[in-house]
């Protein structure tokens, strides 16, 4: 297993270097980060002054290597926009995300596997076909329209439920929450459910499609034949066997939330990394961009790695392949 760790752990450094070139290159070649801090009313002296400052009149090689040490060093640069470090406006934005997209995720997964599991074992009951109709219009439904149909519902109907914002945060030290408030847990309903429809769907059909693959395979007819109990057969067998394909497509799935859930923050107007990217692109941020690159490309390769781990533990075969491998 260590083995197997060291090689994920390679490949993952290789992974960061060629997503650090690319957002070095982002960095060097889109747009004039001169202009963007000193403004196009600045004299040609003050830009030679800026240049030598930032290092911009070295080598190609050697301002790739300064940027890779201070992406070490977790300096990512000063925000064009904001004139803040890069580094402190990522902190400040990430608790939002992150707690937005695991509420999402943890809906989807409550809700998913026990629809799948369901539908999987119930496949000709009328409840089963209606929420395959229900998952079939889940998967089809765009998120922004998803999520301006709840603000019309629980908003402006009802009155229930704020319609931006993230409501009232506590701070844990360098970490902001408002799962501790009531009225950040009503507005943190809205926005976690329009991400969530989707991935329902996608579980419950996922979930679904394995465990009626697995239960026509022979160790679960051979289960049976013993004489254990269906609860047995179908939980403690059935559905062990079903969780490693759900695994990697959870865990791939919470990254693309983290990372791409640009429309839904930009809809409820959440405070979050995807509302801070699509405000840095649209202001030509560059420094914000190649910063979020690298942060969300470190966030897959993390729940990657934990994902192969996971597989490891869940099923004992893989670790006897592992070992075989080895020899």
């Amino acid at each position: 297993m260590i083995s197997f760790l060291a090689r994920r752990l390679g490949q993952a450094v290789i992974v960061m270097l060629v997503v650090t070139a690319l957002s070095f290159v982002m960095f060097r070649f889109l747009g004039d980060p001169l202009v963007a801090i000193l403004g196009v009313d600045s004299t040609e002296a003050q830009r030679q002054a800026l240049r030598a400052d930032l290092g911009l009149d070295r080598p190609f090689a050697l301002q790739f290597l300064s940027y890779l040490g201070n992406i070490v060093q977790g300096d990512f640069g000063i925000s064009y926009r904001l004139g803040r470090s890069v580094e402190a406006v990522l902190i400040e934005r990430l608790p939002a995300t992150v707690e937005l997209a695991v509420s999402g995720m943890l809906i989807a997964i409550v809700i998913g596997v026990p629809a799948g599991v369901y539908t999987a074992l119930n496949r000709r009951r009328f409840v089963s076909r209606v929420l395959l109709s229900i998952s079939l219009f889940g998967i089809s439904l765009p998120s922004f329209f998803m999520g301006v149909l709840l603000i019309w519902v629980f908003t402006v109907k009802l009155g229930w439920l704020p319609s931006f914002g993230r409501g009232a945060t506590v701070d844990l030290g360098w970490w902001s929450t408002g799962l501790l408030s009531i009225s950040g847990l009503k507005a943190l309903i809205m926005p976690a459910l329009t991400l969530a429809v989707f991935q329902i769907a996608m579980i419950m059909r996922l979930v679904r499609a394995e465990m009626l693959e697995v239960v026509r395979t022979d160790f679960i007819r051979f289960a049976r034949a013993r004489g254990l109990p269906a609860r047995a057969v179908h939980y403690r067998h059935a559905l062990r066997n079903t969780l490693i394909p759900v695994i990697t497509i959870i865990g791939l799935q919470l990254g693309s939330i983290i990372a791409f859930a640009v429309i839904t923050e930009a809809v409820f107007q959440w405070p979050g990394l995807g509302l801070l990217f699509l405000q840095s692109v649209a202001a030509a941020d560059v420094t914000m961009m190649s910063a979020y690159l690298i942060l969300i490309a470190a966030l897959f390769v993390t729940i990657n790695l934990c994902v192969d781990t996971l597989y490891l533990i869940i099923d004992p075969r893989l670790r006897g392949r592992s070992k075989n491998a080895r020899s």
